[in-house]
């Protein structure tokens, strides 16, 4: 069985008290210590979110790691990402990501272990990455189309609610035929995917939604994908 688990935002990243997506992913493990692997490379390698990571996960039950290209100390990088039980991608430059990835042979990797039945998942960066096409934000620029790895079909937009250019900026994408219609979802809502169909949408937050968003007669249709909200 394949899965992808998407994230707009949120989990240990943007709600360090509120775990409930975390707790999600790890539950879809039938290991009671499952080994889940951070990747942090959109950000870098930033100290302070691998810190945070460990602080986080320390705290459920597992048995966390992390790869990192910058100060790697895997002996076979392949080999690393096969034996683990889940792989969580970071948020942070999606372009910079994919780059490393490619230059070092990890998105190669990722897919040998998608195939496998490592569970794949993330939040911005780390959700866009795993779709055909991403809206990515440089820095101080206008958000553009960014192609990454394919394993879901379409197109994915994160923090569709809680970045102001976000939602305007996929919808005249959409409209333009710049990129490919696809899921906008919110800060605190994650797309459960398997074998490569949407199975599942769950929210660490009451009121966070997710939508499916396509252009209809030269206007923008969304239709909103049924969230779970894993506090009840």
């Amino acid at each position: 069985m394949r899965q992808i688990i998407a994230m707009g935002g949120g989990g240990f990243s943007m709600e360090p008290e509120n775990l409930l997506l975390d707790k999600y992913i790890l539950a879809q493990v039938k290991n009671n210590l499952p080994k889940i692997c951070f990747i942090p490379t959109a950000s870098g390698d930033q100290t302070n979110y691998i810190e945070r990571f460990y602080k986080a996960f320390k705290t459920l039950p597992c048995q966390p790691s992390h790869l990192s290209l910058f100060e790697p100390e895997f002996i076979n990088l392949e080999s690393y990402v096969l034996e683990q039980d889940i792989i969580y991608v970071g948020g942070g430059n999606t372009r910079n990501m994919l780059i490393l990835w490619k230059e070092w042979g990890l998105d190669n990797a990722l897919k040998k272990a998608y195939e496998k039945g490592v569970i794949l998942a993330g939040l911005s960066a780390g959700s866009i990455c795993w779709f055909e096409e991403g809206l990515t934000d440089p820095l101080n620029a206008p958000l553009y189309k960014l192609d990454c790895l394919g394993l879901l079909k379409g197109s994915n937009c994160p923090h569709y609610d809680g970045e102001n250019k976000r939602k305007p900026s996929y919808h005249q994408s959409i409209l333009a035929g710049n990129i490919k219609e696809g899921y906008a979802v919110d800060d605190g809502v994650a797309l459960h995917f398997i074998n490569e169909t949407l199975s599942a949408s769950v929210s660490s937050r009451p009121r966070a939604k997710a939508y499916f968003v396509k252009c209809v007669d030269s206007e923008i249709k969304e239709t909103e994908v049924s969230t779970n909200f894993l506090g009840r």
